[in-house]
């Protein structure tokens, strides 16, 4: 009789878990914290954006152009114009940016919320020493409970010309804001990373994929 009341009462627990759970979706937004940690060794990841939106919603697609507010993004870390466009989306629920940027080993952690079918998550930040690279993870379904985990590549936008020439480049040791789309790709693809034809020691600022890791985890 023990064994049957503690079994029993085990299910009770398990069952109250999945009531809470299914009635804090019905009666407001789930809140999310997303954790966001730059594995790269010498790359800066200025302020990276994180996104709760429907499943219709899609920020980029490889292979696809970028629009001007990620492109601007991918090379110069600034997130306020995506924000503004992201503003405007009616398939976005949530939006949030961190304050500064991620340092190599470093986390950061933001708060979003989600509501109806808008339980997808996106996240981009440029790698600030390149051209135009930002890491992006899409459409990742959000946890119903608990926390889930995801890692991210590198992209490299298309947008402007891998030169590697300090002239170009945001990030340390550059310090520069000038573009050249002379000889842009056209398309967003899986950067190549740090290939020594310019300014840029591979050997300090090159990557291997993947190049953050994302944590997910429902807060209630």
């Amino acid at each position: 009789m023990r064994k049957l009341s503690i079994r029993k009462s085990i299910i009770y627990a398990v069952l109250l878990s999945f009531v809470a759970v299914a009635t804090a979706y019905a009666d407001g937004a789930p809140t999310y914290e997303v954790t966001i940690t730059n594995l790269t060794r010498k790359q800066v990841i200025p302020p990276p954006v994180v996104i709760t939106h429907k499943n219709s919603f899609q920020l980029f697609y490889p292979g696809g152009a970028a629009i001007p507010e990620l492109a601007t993004l991918a090379e110069e870390g600034d997130p306020g114009q995506l924000l503004g466009y992201l503003d405007t989306q009616p398939d976005v629920y949530d939006f949030a940016a961190a304050e500064g940027p991620v340092l190599p080993g470093k986390s950061v952690t933001l708060k979003v919320g989600a509501r109806h079918r808008a339980r997808f998550l996106t996240a981009v930040g440029m790698l600030a020493t390149t051209n135009d690279a930002f890491f992006g993870v899409r459409n990742v379904r959000l946890p119903f409970y608990g926390m889930t985990r995801t890692t991210a590549v590198a992209y490299d936008a298309g947008s402007e010309a891998n030169s590697e020439l300090c002239e170009f480049i945001p990030g340390p040791p550059c310090g520069n804001h000038v573009h050249d789309d002379s000889e842009a790709e056209g398309f967003i693809h899986v950067h190549s990373g740090i290939r020594d034809i310019g300014d840029l020691n591979p050997a300090n600022m090159d990557w291997r994929n993947p190049v953050v890791e994302i944590k997910v985890r429902r807060l209630y």
